[in-house]
């Protein structure tokens, strides 16, 4: 005989697995500190490389100035000044990549709690 609350919650669990789950399955496989470190790495890494990109960019865009310039700028005053741009970029980059992460490992774990409770329920509902 077919139970009807037993069916929609294996629907409901169905849906979630295809979905969402995935993911949260992904993200639930590590540790909070690990998950979160390797995304702000990976941040960073990004962050570094676009910093490069858009600086070669600034140069390449006024070649010339800054040949001609290059010999009259104190250029380790210029280092300092372009070391902290990129430090500060990927500062604040990281710092944001950490709220985010931080926040996605939440919901991930709120939600693989809720998705083993209801596991846990069903396997209940195969008992009785």
């Amino acid at each position: 005989m077919l139970n009807e609350e037993r069916i929609i919650l294996m629907t409901k669990m169905a849906s979630y697995e295809a979905n969402e789950g995935k993911r949260n399955v992904a993200i639930g496989s590590y540790f909070r500190g690990d998950y979160i470190g390797w995304q702000v790495l990976k941040s960073i890494i990004s962050a570094t490389i676009a910093f490069v990109v858009v600086f070669g960019m600034y140069i390449y865009y006024d070649f010339e100035v800054f040949m001609t310039d290059i010999y009259k700028m104190n250029l380790i005053e210029f280092a300092r000044h372009i070391l902290s741009m990129y430090l500060w970029t990927v500062g604040i980059y990281a710092v944001i990549s950490y709220v985010v992460y931080t926040i996605r490992y939440m919901r991930a774990v709120k939600s693989l709690r809720l998705y083993y409770m209801n596991l846990r329920k069903l396997a209940e509902m195969y008992r009785a």
